[in-house]
């Protein structure tokens, strides 16, 4: 995507996730929103017109996949921090998933686990690759291994959201392994 749209979509995740009165709207409580009202919202409170192709092609071309379309509605696949119902159902995990951070978290990582802070769910991947990139926004990299199977089984529950990014309420320390880069 080129500069324009990059900022655009990092706008529209904005107000999807974190704060749509910036826009002037409304998310109803699965987190939707009019893509039309959206738009409107995007270019009379946030000053960016962003055009029904544009918006398209945001949609089409983000490589992190974090919008969901339905019919003429949008929400954010996942990450949160204003209270929404995305419906997810738990399922079973693999056997191991992994969350990237910054090793200046990791004190407080091991007291309490992992848990998502000022967001809805904690964010986890099933490979280490995204990870690391997660982690490597924050700082110097620590990846952790989750036994995600383990923790199911004792009753931490995993999501998937539609993007694919796997997501937990919190999982305890006892069933986490941490490695620094």
């Amino acid at each position: 995507m080129d500069k324009t749209l990059t900022r655009c979509s990092k706008y529209l995740s904005k107000v999807l996730r974190h704060d749509p009165a910036s826009a002037g709207v409304t998310l109803d409580e699965a987190g939707w929103v009019d893509i039309d009202v959206l738009l409107a919202g995007a270019h009379e409170h946030g000053g960016l017109y962003i055009s029904r192709e544009m918006f398209d092609q945001i949609v089409a071309e983000n490589d992190k996949k974090r919008f969901v379309v339905e019919g003429n509605k949008v929400r954010a696949a996942q990450g949160h921090s204003v209270q929404v119902d995305l419906g997810y159902e738990a399922v079973v995990p693999p056997d191991v998933l992994y969350h990237g951070t910054a090793t200046r978290f990791l004190n407080s990582i091991k007291k309490e686990g992992l848990k998502p802070q000022s967001r809805q769910h904690v964010h986890l991947s099933a490979d280490t690759e995204t990870a690391t990139k997660v982690g490597s926004r924050h700082g110097t990299v620590a990846i952790i291994t989750i036994k995600a199977k383990e923790a199911h089984a004792a009753g931490c529950k995993f999501y998937q959201a539609d993007n694919g990014v796997w997501l937990s309420d919190n999982i305890p320390y006892t069933f986490l392994q941490i490695a620094v880069s």
